[in-house]
């Protein structure tokens, strides 16, 4: 393992009965990086996060963060480690405002006791995380009368909040946090990609360590530093988007012998 790397997963296995969902995975992430995990329905993507974020025990493999075993550690206790994640479908609070998710989940902050007001847990830490994720217009609308990509970019606020140093007097994060992100555009139009990946740019270049899966390329390729690819349980392919997009296994495979990148890119401007 490099000086730099912070994730390493060695030969990662989660098996369903017969069924081998994740067939020995092995990769490492260097601090700061921004990575795209990708492949086809049932690659075994969503299961590679789950052992990953501890919502799943792997049948076999390794998965250690900044050299400390991940294995056996509740999800809560990864988070105290630096170590979020957000979901497909965006999890938050309908019935409170934007300030109140990040204010409930803010790390560091005094226990919240039934008495206590919500409003007052850190108004101004949490003001600057909805900010950051463009949300300071709605801070005090309830999450029920937001579209969904605004849910969704809360959602990532709220993990942002749970991280250790979320939020530094500069506005910097910490190199030591893991956030990982289950499909950060699924369910939203292209312009609203474009916002929700250009945030995710953003807390990467805060120093943030960033490994996401993604359908859309659109959402991948010109966002992602590096990418992983995924197919039946076994990684196939790891590198730079664009040696990864001219890869023959992954583009008969997956993406398609017509797969144009630069149209992509393009299309995102």
């Amino acid at each position: 393992m490099s000086l730099n790397t912070v994730v390493q997963v060695s030969g990662l296995a989660k098996h369903f009965g017969g069924v081998r969902a994740l067939d020995g995975v092995d990769f490492d992430v260097p601090a700061g990086q921004c990575v795209a995990l990708i492949g086809p329905n049932g690659a075994g993507k969503s299961t590679c996060f789950a052992c990953l974020a501890g919502q799943q025990v792997p049948t076999a493999g390794e998965v250690l963060w900044q050299g400390q075993s991940l294995l056996g550690k509740p999800p809560a206790e990864r988070q105290r480690l630096g170590v979020a994640r957000t979901f497909q479908v965006a999890q938050t609070f309908e019935a409170l405002t934007v300030l109140q998710n990040i204010q409930l989940v803010l790390r560091g902050a005094a226990h919240l006791s039934w008495w206590d007001r919500l409003d007052s847990r850190q108004p101004e830490r949490a003001l600057r995380l909805a900010a950051q994720a463009g949300l300071q217009a709605q801070a005090h609308a309830n999450v029920a009368d937001l579209p969904y990509g605004a849910k969704k970019r809360l959602e990532l606020a709220m993990a942002l909040a749970g991280l250790p140093d979320a939020v530094a007097a500069q506005g910097a994060h910490s190199a030591q946090s893991l956030l990982l992100l289950d499909e950060p555009a699924a369910g939203l139009a292209l312009a609203e990609r474009a916002d929700m990946m250009a945030l995710v740019r953003q807390v990467a270049a805060q120093g943030v360590t960033v490994l996401y899966t993604e359908h859309n390329m659109d959402a991948v390729f010109g966002v992602a530093d590096r990418v992983l690819v995924l197919m039946q349980g076994r990684l196939v392919a790891d590198g730079l988007p664009d040696v990864v997009a001219q890869d023959p296994q992954v583009r008969e495979r997956y993406l398609g012998l017509d797969f144009d990148m630069k149209g992509l890119r393009d299309a995102r401007r």
